[in-house]
């Protein structure tokens, strides 16, 4: 699959290292330039390159968003169409300022980013593993249910299938968390799955335990 990756961070290096060893293509971009990413793309091999955001973008049948909640607005506004766009933002209000409809629950952190991408169709994912985990924590060799659970969150069941596909693919199992707005706030910081060891079947219990 060809995978678009707008930030190269430590979660876009790490899901860029992770896709390629599976054998995915993937193009990577951040905001000062695909000349700045030179090193990281030789040490990822053959299955990667640079690019520029809008490049990204356009390459990805998959497009990976990993920026901070407040740089979303720089985000091309055209281009989006039908894109499947993992979101693996999360809300940190000493980075990303006060926003009261996230402080007071009206809104989830990928519900604004759907709104700055017409036509996305948005996938929560990879919000809730410490980037080091998510590099050495992966098992293909497992059973789904003894995977370390990623857990997803959207409202097109097409788009899930196909992030959870990638998520099984780099040794993971992806545990569904349900619609945008309460799954995008099921695994938000502070939330009982946020940062936790839970392999799929612990997972499932965690959220049955909590609904």
């Amino acid at each position: 699959m060809k995978i678009g990756i707008i930030g190269a961070g430590n979660i876009g290096s790490a899901v860029a290292e992770l896709f390629t060893q599976a054998d995915h293509e993937v193009v990577i971009s951040n905001s000062r330039g695909p000349q700045t990413l030179d090193d990281l793309v030789e040490k990822l091999g053959d299955n990667a390159s640079a690019g520029t955001v809008e490049q990204a973008r356009d390459f990805g049948d998959v497009v990976v968003v990993t920026i901070p909640l407040k740089a979303i607005t720089a985000l091309p506004a055209n281009g989006w169409e039908n894109k499947v766009v993992i979101d693996t933002n999360n809300y940190y209000p000493d980075r990303d300022g006060k926003i009261a409809d996230l402080d007071s629950g009206a809104t989830t952190s990928s519900e604004l980013l759907e709104n700055q991408l017409p036509g996305a169709r948005i996938v929560k994912g990879f919000n809730t593993i410490w980037s080091e985990h998510l590099k050495t924590q992966g098992d293909k060799d497992l059973p789904l249910d003894e995977r370390r659970a990623i857990f997803i969150a959207g409202d097109d069941s097409g788009a899930k299938e196909t992030v959870a596909k990638l998520i099984e693919d780099i040794g993971y199992a992806a545990i569904d968390t349900g619609f945008l707005a309460e799954g995008g706030k099921s695994q938000q910081p502070g939330s009982p799955v946020y940062n936790k060891e839970l392999t799929a079947a612990e997972a499932a219990k965690v959220l049955t335990a909590g609904a």
